[in-house]
């Protein structure tokens, strides 16, 4: 899944695809890169960020979204909880909901993905992007983060959704700690007993500096090595920023025996 951000802000990439055509021409090159999904989004939600409007989100996301929907032939997921950019993502072309709220924060979502029958996928987080960081607490990060999603899970099947439609995350840097999220990526393979696919958004993501011993380093080498992980557990969607180079580290991962025969989405 190839990350492209629409947005001033986002932690990583703010700024470099917020106009309309800087944006269209990074969608176009994830694809060419080898990205199976296009992830957009129009607002950020690294810790401590300014929510937007609903109409300020719509006009980053749709012009971009539409632009490229001729052109390219994998899906295009909307990265958002607000049920009205949803709606109007799907309505332009999008096929799946990426919701971090794991579809409670806006009280349509549900519906609105129930009646577009698209694929969403529920993550977890712990308070919201404004507090999530203010003091992250868990007894068992795993065990919790695994019964929630499991709660929600057959919340949005009990509303409706087919299970087949569902793809969950555990939600690496949003409410964890830095050992919190190297926890999480370790235990990834936990979550295949929730009997949805799982999907890890970790792309150079502060616990990687922290592992590293350098928060100011480029984070690129120490994406690949956990996506390397999650591939070994059986992860079946990668959320990355570097789509080329980390689907280049997983063809030869797998050519040399790495993944033991996982099939691999990126």
């Amino acid at each position: 899944m190839g990350i492209l951000n629409v947005t001033p802000d986002s932690f990583s990439d703010g700024g470099l695809y917020a106009g309309a055509q800087p944006a269209i021409d990074r969608a176009l090159e994830l694809v060419a890169a080898g990205a199976d999904i296009l992830d957009i989004g129009g607002e950020s939600t690294r810790p401590y960020s300014t929510a937007v409007e609903a109409r300020e989100e719509l006009a980053r996301v749709l012009p971009v979204i539409q632009a490229i929907l001729p052109h390219v032939l994998v899906p295009v997921s909307i990265d958002t909880s607000k049920a009205l950019v949803a709606r109007e993502a799907l309505a332009a072309g999008a096929e799946i909901i990426n919701d971090i709220t794991a579809l409670a924060g806006d009280e349509g979502m549900v519906e609105v993905a129930l009646s577009s029958d698209a694929a969403v996928c529920a993550m977890h987080m712990q308070g919201t992007p404004q507090t999530m960081q203010d003091n992250p607490t868990y007894d068992d990060v795993v065990g919790e983060v695994i019964e929630f999603l499991h709660r929600r899970r057959n919340h949005l099947v009990q509303s409706g959704i087919a299970p087949e439609r569902i793809a969950l995350d555990p939600g690496i840097g949003f409410g964890k700690t830095h050992q919190h999220n190297v926890t999480l990526a370790a235990h990834a393979w936990r979550l295949h007993e929730l009997g949805c696919p799982v999907l890890v958004g970790h792309s150079r993501k502060a616990f990687i500096g922290k592992v590293i011993g350098d928060k100011g380093a480029d984070r690129t080498a120490g994406t690949i090595g956990v996506a390397l992980s999650l591939a070994t557990q059986g992860v079946q969607i990668i959320r990355v920023h570097d789509a080329a180079a980390v689907r280049q580290a997983l063809l030869l991962f797998e050519a040399t025996g790495g993944i033991d025969g996982q099939a691999i989405q990126l």
